[in-house]
């Protein structure tokens, strides 16, 4: 038992705390207020409080608990709404009202509710740490897999129903529960890492086209207010081959976390024509909350993602946004008097952000069944002013591989999803374009370059056409800068809200493209045979090729013979 010692907002000191560790969670004065030891010395630690330390006074008794800030890992995760310490918004607002009372202590997961245990292990087997013993059905959609937490000798392991508390069978005659705890700063292990070599299906063309994204990969979405990050995130959540989904809303403002807690609960799942929450686990820390505890929710989150990696299951964590977490590590490094970096930021940031996006990858999964699972990585950074040369925009962009660039010029000309095609850039693309040869076309890789080197092209010619207008170009470049626009405006622009153009799968991205592709070969060759270009301009099949992106996935057959409705279209042109 110590002593409230000095308070400096979120940060107090405790003395004669002899016996403390490193990491230890503490309570904190007469309301036990959560903290967790983040210095010590001597007999002296430093404390970084999960809660409003308003009201504390020195003397009061500071008291640790002997355990690390950990998560509690068990079913019942799914559907729940937790803030950055894990604990759930619907019993804190029981407890205490609309406004969170400090010193409330909830269980993370229910202790009463029974669950349908299915043992598929068998009694009298020798189980290593990681081996399945059975499956809970944790919602309509997902089957929760039960690990073996030690290695050893199977008893006593029953089918029934058990709350999470209650031993369902022993390993070396020692109860095993399905409640586990782990310490959320320590990533979860694994049997071994692959590379990154299949890609993470997002139904978004400008993604999976030009900058696709690998499972298990890191992504950096940074841009200014307004252009789009919250809504390409639940794109990424809704359509991508994911079976879970963890959005953590680290220190966002409360309207908007609000917007996603309200609309999170009434998505369909489009694979599953089911509340897409029956896959998902939300935490919310908003910026109104405690800075320490929005510190440790990216943690929480990474750590949840984890356990359900190690089911098998591929797991997409939307953050959202880091660079609110970094300023929380700003504001905690103030008040220990620690030596500032760069705009004031600690001088760990760098290795804070790159230790939270090493935890993403696809891995084997420890056990003898050979599992595969992933977590991918999807963090939004709000950059003051847009400027991505500040220090979480520049530290975050060395660690991940995908950079999308959401430009806010693009979002007021209304072109959505708004990342800028020149500055975005993805470092999977060699390693994920065997997977596309293969598995969709072995002209995939081609057709993206050559359209990403039109686009690249158009930018140049701009520059001139802002000189002189379009009307002084020979008419081989204006062909060009009708292609191009065909490309952005009936390829990369793709509405989030139209029923069929919110996702399109690999094949039809492909089709798409090629036959744009296909169209532009023949615009240039019929200019380089005296065609006017005006009459390749009124063409009836361009407005075919521009609606074709709205032609649902069961009509795809429509989209693969356009490319023969052009040909014969460009045929009869030349015969006029």
């Amino acid at each position: 038992m110590g002593i409230l010692h000095r308070i400096s907002g979120p940060v107090v000191e405790a003395k004669e705390m002899t016996g403390a560790k490193m990491n230890d969670l503490v309570k904190i004065g007469a309301q036990g207020l959560t903290g967790e030891i983040i210095k010590i010395v001597g007999d002296t630690a430093t404390i970084q409080v999960y809660e409003e330390t308003s009201g504390l006074k020195p003397g009061e008794p500071v008291e640790t608990t002997g355990e690390p800030l950990s998560v509690e890992l068990a079913p019942g995760l799914l559907t729940s709404i937790y803030d950055g310490i894990q604990r759930p918004l619907n019993l804190l607002v029981e407890k205490g009202g609309n406004f969170i009372t400090r010193g409330l202590s909830v269980n993370s997961i229910d202790r009463v509710k029974k669950w349908d245990f299915v043992p598929v292990a068998k009694n009298g087997a020798k189980v290593k740490i990681g081996d399945l013993l059975g499956t809970v059905q944790e919602t309509e959609v997902i089957n929760h897999k039960i690990m073996a937490p030690v290695e050893g000798t199977l008893t006593n392991l029953r089918a029934g129903k058990f709350t999470v508390v209650e031993p369902y069978c022993e390993i070396n005659g020692k109860p095993v529960q399905m409640l586990q705890r782990w310490f959320v700063r320590k990533s979860r292990p694994v049997a071994e890492k692959f590379d990154p070599n299949i890609p993470l299906i997002t139904g978004q063309r400008i993604v999976d086209m030009f900058f696709p994204i690998a499972k298990g990969g890191t992504v950096c979405i940074p841009g200014p207010f307004g252009s789009g990050k919250t809504v390409t995130q639940h794109q990424f959540a809704k359509w991508s081959d994911t079976q879970i989904v963890v959005y953590v809303g680290c220190g966002e403002r409360g309207n908007e976390m609000t917007e996603v807690l309200t609309e999170f609960p009434h998505l369909e799942d489009p694979h599953t024509k089911k509340p897409l929450m029956m896959r998902t686990v939300l935490i919310a820390n908003t910026s109104n909350m405690p800075v320490a505890a929005r510190e440790a929710s990216i943690y929480t989150a990474v750590t949840i993602a984890e356990y359900y990696r190690d089911m098998g299951y591929d797991v997409a964590l939307m953050a959202d946004s880091t660079s609110r977490w970094a300023e929380a590590m700003r504001e905690i490094g103030g008040r220990l008097e620690e030596m500032p970096g760069e705009e004031g930021y600690p001088a760990y940031l760098g290795r804070r952000l790159a230790e939270f996006y090493e935890r993403a990858g696809r891995v084997q999964c420890l056990g003898s069944d050979n599992r595969t699972g992933s977590v991918t990585i999807i963090g939004a950074v709000s950059p003051p002013g847009g400027d991505i040369n500040e220090p979480v925009s520049q530290n975050t962009l060395r660690v991940t591989k995908v950079f999308l660039a959401l430009d806010a010029s693009l979002a007021q000309r209304r072109h959505f999803p708004a990342f800028n095609w020149l500055r975005s850039y993805s470092l999977y693309t060699d390693s994920l374009d065997a997977y596309y040869t293969n598995s969709i076309s072995s002209d995939w890789v081609e057709i993206r370059k050559e359209a990403m080197a039109l686009l690249q092209k158009e930018s140049e010619l701009q520059e001139i056409v802002q000189l002189v207008g379009p009307d002084a170009l020979p008419e081989k470049e204006q062909a060009i800068l009708l292609c191009t626009k065909m490309i952005r405006e009936d390829y990369l622009q793709q509405s989030a809200f139209h029923e069929v153009d919110t996702y399109s799968s690999m094949r039809k991205e492909y089709l798409l493209l090629k036959n744009i592709m296909r169209f532009y070969h023949r615009a240039i060759a019929a200019v380089d045979l005296g065609i006017q270009l005006k009459k390749i301009t009124d063409m009836p099949i361009r407005e075919r090729i521009a609606r074709s992106k709205e032609i649902p996935e069961e009509k795809i057959k429509e989209i693969e013979f356009m490319g023969n409705e052009v040909d014969r279209a460009f045929d009869a042109l030349g015969k006029q």
